[in-house]
């Protein structure tokens, strides 16, 4: 088991207010739900799984592939119903409206015809690791640039790789305030295009600014990692 990184909220955590109590329901008021669209995901490891489950438990179609085939797929689609499909990853890509990278990093490029995502949202929730927990050196640069070069007719936008799987799973449906999670991107129509997607999720999304610096501050490394935080937290730390 991995080691637990300090301030990392265990699921069971999520929702306690400052006395370790629970608050109700009602604290969650209602926010805006995003358009439903049909979301690819590339990467069914633990994240990618989670990550399909609570998109069609938010009224989202899904299309779902890995480096093992379709055929590996089946289980999950059929739990997932007749909101899933499987596909090879190029089959995916182009099926999707809205298309997300949850695969090792070091696999990003040549993944795909970068034809496929012309013109596409391009969600980048991979995470360079140079070792075990090591951010990767990437020479100053961020692997959210590396990304959108590699598919330099996309819309890259680097969200959802911030938050541990466990705490993904629970945390858009636990009472309490919501957690944010992270929107950096050079095209403001596809960040709200994530941002609603965010919503559906039951977060709050925030917007870190342009693709270079504010995908640096979610990478590994950077301050916002593996750092759960509210909405009014997040914003918080943004703004100073």
């Amino acid at each position: 088991m991995r080691a637990r990184i300090p301030g990392e909220l265990h699921p069971d955590q999520v929702g306690l207010d400052r006395h370790g109590l629970r608050r109700p329901d009602r604290t969650r008021t209602p926010l805006s739900r995003g358009a439903s669209m049909r979301t690819g995901i590339i990467g069914t490891g633990r994240i990618g799984t989670v990550l399909a489950r609570i998109l069609v438990a938010a009224g989202h179609d899904v299309v779902l592939a890995n480096s093992r085939g379709s055929q590996t797929l089946g289980p999950l689609v059929a739990e997932l119903g007749a909101a899933a499909s499987a596909a090879h990853p190029a089959e995916a890509a182009a099926q999707a409206e809205l298309l997300v990278l949850m695969v090792p990093f070091e696999r990003v490029r040549g993944l795909l015809p970068p034809r496929v995502v012309q013109d596409k949202v391009l969600v980048d929730a991979t995470n360079a690791f140079g070792g075990p927990g090591a951010p990767a050196d990437l020479g100053g640069r961020g692997s959210s640039d590396l990304v959108a070069e590699w598919y330099p007719d996309a819309q890259v936008v680097k969200s959802l790789n911030t938050m541990h799987f466990e705490t993904l799973a629970v945390a858009g449906t636990a009472p309490g305030e919501r957690l944010a999670h992270f929107t950096a991107g050079d095209d403001a129509k596809s960040k709200e295009i994530v941002a609603g997607i965010i919503t559906d999720l039951g977060f709050s999304p925030v917007d870190t600014g342009p693709l270079h610096s504010g995908g640096i501050l979610q990478q590994p490394g950077g301050p916002l990692f593996n750092r759960p935080l509210t909405e009014a937290q997040a914003l918080a730390w943004i703004s100073h």
